[in-house]
């Protein structure tokens, strides 16, 4: 039975792309002279997002704390990885960001060249120079206005426990002056693993949205000493989270 409603889900989701990309062309031909942040195209992308965990009735997701998120503000994002509908439920923060991402999700149909529209920001993995480019890139799209969403720890947990950070998002924020936004997810591990695409039963699945640290706060503090506080404050976050989801 779970074998044959995650066939059903994927295969809704990959037909509602047929439908949801043409409609995110027409989006980005006629914003694209005016709206050169693709900030309307994004909100079409958060709202083709949030759809796969509306329409999944064994997924209750719960967003705690939108409201610490300033629409006047830029943040460097960062968010606990656990499984690729953690990209689904971070959409339904219905704010404007750049996604950071391996280059590989740009090239799958659909959804990849779609995030190409939206001018997110590519990285080749274990490469200095895509690094160094992503890091450029990133500067950019903060002087434009635009927030950074990054998954710190480089890819999905392996047993939902959090990984070591990698400095990227850090560095960026220290460099650029810009607050970070810290994000907890639990539960989206049980509902789909990191190995595999078989959607497991029903699981709450939990966003917190923690207090913004502007750099005002860790202006004066190393890179490692700013990694070391963030991931305390997921870390716990993660902990309550998964306590709350279990009982």
């Amino acid at each position: 039975m779970r074998l044959a409603l995650s066939l059903a889900f994927w295969l809704f989701m990959g037909l509602s792309s047929l439908v949801a990309y043409p409609l995110a062309v027409l989006i980005w031909a006629l914003t694209a002279p005016i709206d050169p942040r693709r900030v309307l195209l994004h909100r079409f992308t958060c709202l083709w997002g949030s759809l796969y965990t509306w329409a999944n009735p064994a997924w209750h997701v719960e967003l705690h704390g939108r409201e610490r998120i300033r629409p006047d503000e830029t943040y460097v994002m960062v968010s606990n990885h656990l499984s690729l509908l953690d990209i689904l439920v971070i959409s339904r923060l219905r704010t404007h960001f750049k996604w950071v991402s391996k280059v590989e999700n740009f090239r799958i149909p659909l959804v990849g060249w779609n995030m190409s529209l939206n001018r997110y920001i590519k990285l080749v993995r274990g490469r200095h120079a895509s690094a160094m480019a992503m890091m450029r890139e990133c500067e950019e799209a903060l002087a434009q206005g635009n927030s950074i969403m990054m998954f710190p720890e480089g890819t999905r947990s392996p047993d939902g426990r959090l990984r070591p950070f990698k400095t990227g998002a850090f560095d960026l924020a220290k460099s650029t002056r810009s607050t970070i936004l810290p994000i907890a997810l639990s539960g989206t591990a049980d509902a789909l693993p990191k190995r595999g695409f078989v959607l497991r039963g029903r699981h709450e699945i939990r966003l917190s949205v923690l207090e913004a640290i502007p750099w005002t706060e860790f202006a004066e503090l190393s890179t490692a000493e700013l990694m070391r506080r963030v991931h305390e404050r997921i870390a716990a976050q993660v902990a309550s989270g998964q306590k709350t989801v279990a009982a």
